[in-house]
């Protein structure tokens, strides 16, 4: 992209992080039946979001000066995005009702095969390895709860 663009992004998006991070403050630090409150994975995200945006900012802070005239214009990329924003409308939709693997898993799935056709393999690997480790890790080591398997599966 270009200079002015990444650094007014970083900007922004450090004020959404920070925004993120205060309303964690807010919301209840337990849950019934978690041991891990509903405000971690918020102000995890808004101090993550902060972090990578002030990185952002100190990059933009080392690229080269563009010669005058050369401007580069980006093509957007409309398809893709669409295809990028209606999985993750369809994953807010499907995630109680399939589950947090198998709603993840579809998602990543489908965001590999945009960015990258082909390799669906190693698109399947990454996105059971995420869905499950994420799983794993958030509800049993971290006592949180995300929505299980259906129970259609009888697993």
């Amino acid at each position: 992209m270009s200079k002015a663009f990444d650094r007014t992004m970083s900007i922004v998006f450090l004020a959404v992080g920070t925004a993120f991070a205060y309303g964690s403050l807010s919301i209840s630090s337990s849950a019934y039946g978690s041991h891990v409150g509903p405000n971690i994975f918020p102000l995890g995200l808004g101090i993550l979001l902060m972090l990578i945006s002030l990185r952002l900012f100190y990059e933009t802070l080392k690229y080269p000066a563009a010669p005058k005239g050369e401007g580069r214009v980006a093509r957007l990329d409309y398809k893709r995005f669409l295809v990028i924003l209606s999985s993750a409308i369809g994953y807010i939709m499907l995630l109680e009702e399939i589950g947090y693997v198998i709603s993840t898993f579809i998602f990543l799935m489908i965001g590999f095969q945009t960015m990258e056709r082909g390799k669906w393999l190693y698109s399947a690997m990454i996105s059971a390895g995420f869905s499950i480790g994420v799983y794993y890790v958030y509800v049993e080591l971290l006592k949180g709860t995300l929505p299980g398997l259906p129970s259609w599966l009888g697993l």
